[in-house]
């Protein structure tokens, strides 16, 4: 049986994740290109946090494919506290044609990943957002002409560099063949592992690996700029001891002025305006936001379909 997970972004392969961006834009020009989950078939999505895109973009996505999307409560299944992850694994596998799983830590997801007889997609995890990036590289590609533009762009991405966000940048960048800047303070870096795997695909892409503390140094000549909050979800205890150290990274026109003139922004939502962004750059002419927004049910559809097909259970 050959059975295909998305955990992290480096679990599809270059030649994988362009099947999968392409599909994408196929999905954006048709909506009901293809319907995998006709049937229907249900597929799990399963949220332990705070959500709207991505429980909207699945939930649309699965029933444009033709299934139909279970949604399940996490504070109230209490995966892991009530009932171990192996039998909950166990329960939906038997009932579900995939599992979606928005939660804390990654050996969560992959505990039920090493379970599960159906694929399992990481929705967004504590170290990665594998979906959204999928949906921010379908959405340069958007912009730019297609998905052979997007190897040799540079994206850079400013802000918290120990997040999710920026984990997932690195991997799914460098797997695309683009050159990665991350402008972030000292102490919120990304992970030494991440750093070396992102830099080992890169030598495999044409891709490169940047990691700086200049906020000026990660965004000259980039074509894509991208940020995130300064927050992330678990961290809001840590909220105003952040923001000294991230005000020099906030996305503003000045920042910004260092791109290429034709550089388009990128911001996963939500947005804090005043803090990691203005106003006037997330709700000026160079910000594509809503169109990434948009790109989370193309990218998930194809995603979704690409594993289904992929996978023969």
């Amino acid at each position: 049986m050959t059975l295909r997970h998305f955990l992290r972004d480096d679990d599809l392969s270059p030649a994988e994740q362009r099947e999968v961006l392409d599909l994408a834009l196929a999905f954006r020009d048709d909506r009901h290109l293809r319907r995998p989950l006709a049937g229907s078939q249900a597929v799990a999505f399963i949220t332990d946090k705070p959500t709207l895109r991505t429980q909207v973009s699945f939930a649309t996505g699965i029933a444009e494919l033709g299934g139909f999307p279970l949604m399940v409560d996490g504070s109230l299944a209490q995966i892991g506290v009530r009932e171990s992850i192996s039998d909950t694994t166990r329960v939906l596998d038997r009932q579900v044609a995939a599992i979606v799983w928005r939660t804390f830590a990654d050996s969560r997801i992959q505990e039920m990943a090493h379970v599960s007889r159906v694929p399992v997609i990481n929705a967004l995890t504590d170290g990665f957002h594998p979906c959204q990036i999928l949906a921010d590289l379908a959405t340069i590609a958007a912009h730019r002409g297609g998905v052979d533009h997007l190897k040799g762009l540079s994206l850079a991405y400013v802000g918290d560099g120990a997040n999710n966000m920026a984990h997932s940048y690195l991997l799914g960048g460098v797997t695309a063949g683009m050159h990665v800047r991350i402008g972030a303070p000292t102490g919120y870096l990304p992970a030494t592992d991440i750093v070396a795997r992102a830099t080992d695909i890169a030598a495999t892409t044409g891709g490169s690996v940047t990691v700086t503390t200049d906020p000026r140094e990660a965004v000259t000549g980039a074509y894509a700029v991208a940020t995130d909050t300064w927050v992330s979800m678990g961290d809001e205890e840590q909220a105003a001891q952040r923001e000294t150290p991230f005000v020099p990274f906030q996305l503003n026109a000045g920042l910004l002025s260092h791109a290429r003139p034709e550089a388009i922004v990128l911001h996963c939502l939500p947005a804090y305006r005043g803090k990691e962004i203005t106003a006037e750059v997330i709700d000026g002419p160079q910000s594509v936001v809503f169109d990434e927004a948009e790109f989370r049910l193309h990218a998930q559809k194809a995603l979704l379909t690409w594993l289904l097909e992929t996978s023969d259970v």
